[in-house]
This record gives structure tokens, sequence and C-alpha cells, in this order.
């Protein structure tokens, strides 16, 4: 599975966390910025991370922010995009099941690094569930414009 990470000044630290997490599960991932921890805005992060997934450069992609609410917005206004604030374990499991999310969004200053790293790992190897869900994802896609 091909990887893209981003995140804004305010998710900084995060990123880089869930960045060695992935490195030691030998799971690779490209970071997209921001490479420093000066302040930066996050709609610039999530446009190029968003792209790439939607493009298909990327399987999926993890975006952070302070909240990640913003930074999901962000990337929702990119067509093909269902990404999933997920600052819990469930919503990072539904989010897959029910949703076919393909960026996964976290709040810094909301989530532990120890429960970021569940969420990701959730993220990663829960498959969509397809079946009644396909129809409603399909829905969503109408919704782009």
């Amino acid at each position: 599975m091909k990887l893209v990470i981003g995140s804004d000044h305010g998710g900084f630290h995060l990123k880089e966390t869930i960045k060695q997490y992935l490195q030691e599960q030998g799971i690779g991932v490209e970071d997209y910025g921001t490479l420093t921890g000066e302040r930066c805005d996050y709609p610039d992060i999530a446009e190029k991370v968003a792209i790439a997934v939607a493009e298909g450069t990327f399987d999926r992609g993890i975006l952070i922010c302070g909240t990640g609410i913003g930074i999901g917005i962000a990337a929702n206004k990119v067509k093909g995009i269902r990404a999933a604030v997920c600052n819990d374990l469930f919503s990072a499991e539904y989010g897959r099941r029910h949703n076919d999310a393909n960026i996964v969004t976290m709040g810094e200053r909301i989530i532990g690094a120890g429960v970021a790293k569940e969420v990701i790992r959730i993220f990663l190897h829960t498959p969509f569930d397809g079946g009644r869900h396909v129809e409603r994802v399909a829905k969503i896609g109408k919704l782009e414009q």
C-alpha cells in the first residue's frame, strides 16, 4: 500500500510520530509537508495530499492539524476524496468499513500518540464492507461538482 502524509504546523509533531511508527512497521510513507514546525496553512497541505490520493499516486492518505477538522474539510473539496476525522478507534474502523474513507484526519490537540497509532493501524488494515455501502458511497460521489 502506498501512503502519503501531511500536516500543518499544528499537527507537525504527531505527523513525525506517525511517520516513525509506520517506518517501524515496515510501511513506507511519503511526506508532503510541512517539513518544519513553522506556521503554514492546512488547506495547502490538504490539497496536495488529496490530489495525490484522488489521482491514484497513493492508495491512502493521512492528514493532521490541530483538530483534524479543518484539514479534513479542505481535503473533502477534492473530487474522489472521502476524508474521515478519526480521533477514536470506532470512527477509524467504520470510516473504512462503511464509507471507504481514503484519507484519515486527526487532531494533534485532541488525540494522544498511542491512540493515533491504533487509529492508523485500524485505518490501514480495515477493508471496505461493500454491499449496501457501495450505493451510499456512489451517492456521495454524485454530490461532487
